[in-house]
This record gives C-alpha cells, structure tokens and sequence, in this order.
C-alpha cells in the first residue's frame, strides 16, 4: 500500500500511510500504520472497536478509533 492518507483530529492534520502487505477486506481485523515517522499497529477488539497494540508510539483511544475508522471508509471494509 504506502499511499500517504490524511486524517484531521482535534484541528490538528496527520499523514499516515497503511502498511499492510495483504488486501484490506471487510474480514480484516489488522492495520499496520505509519504515523510520524512510527510503526502503529491497530487491532479491532470483540466489539468492532479498534485499538492500538503495544508500541513504542502511544497513541490517544478516540484517535486510533479515528484512524480505523478512516481506512474502513476508504477502503470498504
């Protein structure tokens, strides 16, 4: 993948890029994303919710909510 996508959270703009290897389907349940020159990885719970996986990157809940939510508009899922 590798496209630079951007998301606007809190009146602030983040580029991100998804880096998974395989296709992005609705069956997906975890994104590889570069934000900030940092791996992140996300995971949906047994809600549907995503998450962020440990990392060295600590990211705020309702952001990582936002950025799941931003590759499932736009690739889908």
């Amino acid at each position: 993948m590798g496209l630079p996508l951007r998301i606007t959270y809190k009146d602030k703009d983040y580029v991100y890029q998804v880096m998974n290897t395989s296709s992005i389907t609705n069956a997906t349940t975890e994104l590889k994303i570069l934000i900030d020159g940092k791996n992140v990885e996300l995971i949906k719970d047994a809600k549907s919710i995503w998450v962020q996986k440990e990392g060295e990157l600590d990211l705020e809940p309702e952001l990582v909510q936002a950025l799941g939510r931003s590759v499932s508009l736009r690739f889908r899922m």
